[in-house]
């Protein structure tokens, strides 16, 4: 995937987005030192010894561990057995922060910032191992903390942590990886080998990085952190009303959820029950062919749902919307608030 979606002038959490949604991901290391630098939020210039990321970044590898062993594409590391027996109480935190040390940084300090064939722009660090047994802070680190959108950059981390390593521990391709929705959780959930649902993050927070912490429909901010005022509905485009006109129980599907404000959803003036017009049924087009391209784990989800070739899903999406206009007539399409986001 190459960087040009992070935008035409990109702002520093697109570049970060970039890194956690379409970085390389042989191991979910990149994820764990993404969430230790959002945890401990250092300053710019700031030298963290790699001694001061240990026990932090361990801590979230083991937590995941508990939940899905499999964190990799490889078939052992030294680094992640250490984890597995600090879990099992074989090792103390002492041992662990030592093994760390010594192991767990071999090749996501390199790695990082690699998304598709090189490197992005800009840099969140510096790589100064050799000289101070650590990396130091650069001004896009301290910009990132800065920005509106820093609420929502740990849950968008995790997210995609939970469905890179469900593919894992699947054993299919994360592009292999069926996900389903479900309304009464608001949970994507997969099927496992016994048939069993296993629920793997929640809806918000796998789309919220993709919409950049926009409302879809009127690009106003959204923030998935915490229920407020800014608190996104997850919408179903097309609405769910069409059920009750015999339209497709493929409603409920990734294809047709976004992300939107209270306001457009349900506000005075929202959408509620109407259909989006021909414009926004481009921007829903435009997203899932970016997710299907991108190689994105909702991939084959996408196009089990809406077609294998884009001709083919444009030409779902025309059905659907005839259909669903016939059925509720009315049109809908909001004033937008901020600079067209994607």
């Amino acid at each position: 995937m190459s960087t040009k979606f992070v935008s035409k002038e990109p702002h520093v959490e697109d570049y970060w987005r970039g890194i956690i949604l379409f970085g390389r991901n042989v191991a979910s290391y990149k994820f764990a030192l993404a969430k230790s630098l959002l945890e401990l939020r250092p300053t710019s210039g700031q030298i963290i010894k790699l001694g001061d990321i240990a026990p932090i970044y361990s801590r979230h590898l083991s937590e995941h561990i508990k939940n899905s062993d499999k964190q990799g594409t490889f078939n052992s590391s030294k680094f992640l057995d250490g984890c597995r027996k600090y879990n099992s109480g074989e090792l103390t935190q002492a041992e662990l922060v030592e093994l760390t040390i010594r192991y767990g940084f071999n090749n996501v300090i390199d790695a990082f910032h690699v998304v598709g064939q090189g490197e992005i722009p800009q840099r969140f660090y510096t790589d100064e191992r050799k000289e101070n047994n650590g990396i130091r802070i650069t001004d896009e680190f301290s910009s990132l903390l800065q920005c509106d959108q820093l609420v929502n950059l740990p849950q968008e981390v995790e997210a995609r942590w939970r469905l890179v390593e469900t593919a894992w521990e699947l054993g299919v391709s994360r592009s292999l990886l069926s996900i389903d929705y479900d309304s009464n959780s608001e949970f994507l959930f997969s099927i496992d080998i016994g048939k069993r649902r296993k629920p793997v993050t929640g809806c918000r927070d796998a789309l919220n990085g993709y919409q950049k912490g926009k409302c879809f429909y009127c690009f106003s901010d959204i923030q998935i952190a915490a229920p407020n005022s800014s608190y996104p509905d997850v919408d179903h485009f097309f609405p769910h009303a069409l059920k009750q006109h015999g339209i497709s129980p493929i409603i409920d599907g990734v294809w047709n959820l976004v992300l939107s404000c209270q306001e457009c959803n349900r506000g005075v003036g929202g959408k509620f029950d109407r259909i989006p017009t021909i414009r926004l049924l481009e921007r829903l087009h435009r997203r899932n062919e970016f997710l299907i391209s991108s190689h994105h784990p909702l991939r084959e989800t996408l196009i089990q749902q809406a077609g294998v070739s884009e001709a083919q899903r444009t030409a779902f999406l025309n059905t659907i919307h005839m259909k669903a206009w016939a059925a509720l007539i009315h049109q809908w399409e909001p004033e937008e608030k901020d600079a067209t986001y994607f």
